[in-house]
């Protein structure tokens, strides 16, 4: 059926597009339309079954942070058959995000260019909606960021506040400095900037741990657009610092190779196909500096079981979709599983896990 609901989705504003699917997936969630999504999309296979930082995902394919920015349909995306799903990003106080508008098809290029700017209604409504977290099924991370109006010199407040809120309703928390959408956000990645802004949040969140809250593993997600120096300064400060891994990558402010004409120079990340290749060199090179000292998610272009294991044999442990959902559908989790499946017996691997930087060797 998601041609013709593509068809339709895609005559729309791209964001107009966004709030009708987010609100059917609220009525599936309600109406009991989660068993029927179950049915039709999930895999269950143990060979797909990831154990990493103390958590269970049934499968290795997520939904990144960008979707369900305010927590509101998570168990509907869990019902989808996704292994885990990333809220946010949330900031400590509600936001409208930038003007419209701020979300573009590049149809031809299988892309989006998204300048969303952190839009959501913040960390205390988010918090109502994460109560119920754990009857997910799934893990369910809470994607981080600062507000706009903060100056990078208080950003570590923000972060620090968010956690405060939300500590305990996530399975797994992203610090997002990557968003190339709020400006000077990226500033962050610089290395005293970075270094300050770790330790403050290691330091609340080991204060929450000792008032009680359960202990959470903290990921850096990471932009592609550093130079080799610069990323490598940002993954070993991510090592000493304690983190618990890395997210590669955030969306990109290059062009380069694009076909399309309409939207392809408006500001903002570009995500989706053009990504693909950037993001899994990103995936092997973080592996090859650090492979073994922390856990890699491998994001960017994933349209198809084979863009997924790319990026598994680069170095991800585990991956997320989200631009290749809009082309692909909700069926697209259920696809990237099944030739998961097919590509590790191939191979000879008799679990996913064997898979994980296999193409280093």
């Amino acid at each position: 059926m998601y041609p013709l609901i593509k068809k339709f989705l895609f005559r729309l504003d791209p964001e107009k597009a966004h709030h009708h699917t987010v609100s059917a997936l609220k009525l599936a969630d309600k109406s009991g339309g989660k068993r029927m999504l179950r049915s039709m999309y999930h895999v269950d296979d143990e060979r797909l079954a990831i154990e990493l930082c103390g958590l269970t995902f049934t499968n290795p394919v997520g939904l990144a942070a960008g979707f369900d920015k305010n927590a509101e349909v998570y168990h509907a995306l869990a019902a989808m058959g996704f292994g885990f799903v990333e809220v946010g990003t949330i900031t400590p106080v509600a936001q409208s995000g930038n003007e419209k508008p701020r979300l573009f098809r590049l149809v031809e290029d299988s892309a989006v260019i998204n300048r969303m700017g952190f839009n959501n209604e913040g960390a205390e409504a988010a918090k109502i909606l994460l109560e119920s977290y754990k009857t997910a099924g799934i893990p369910i991370g809470v994607n981080i960021g600062k507000n706009k109006v903060t100056p990078n010199e208080e950003a570590a407040s923000d972060y620090e506040k968010c956690l405060d809120v939300l500590y305990r309703y996530g399975h797994y928390f992203v610090i997002n400095i990557s968003s190339p959408n709020t400006p000077n956000l990226r500033d962050l990645q610089e290395i005293e900037s970075l270094q300050q802004l770790i330790s403050s949040i290691q330091k609340k969140k080991q204060e929450l741990e000792a008032k009680g809250a359960m202990q959470k593993p903290v990921f850096l997600k990471v932009a592609p657009d550093m130079t080799d120096e610069q990323m490598h300064d940002v993954i070993h400060t991510a090592v000493e610092e304690g983190l618990a891994g890395i997210i590669a990558t955030n969306t990109t402010l290059s062009r380069d190779g694009l076909v399309s004409r309409t939207s392809a120079e408006e500001a903002g990340g570009l995500s989706g196909l053009p990504l693909k290749d950037r993001a899994t060199a990103w995936v092997r090179e973080i592996y090859q500096e650090i492979g073994g000292q922390l856990p890699i998610i491998g994001v960017g272009g994933i349209f198809t079981g084979d863009d997924a294991y790319e990026k598994i044999l680069a170095g991800a442990s585990l991956v997320q979709v989200y631009t290749g959902m809009i082309y692909q559908g909700p069926g697209i989790v259920k696809s990237i599983n099944l030739r998961l499946l097919e590509l590790i017996k191939r191979d000879g691997f008799s679990h996913i896990s064997e898979a994980v930087g296999a193409g280093h060797s």
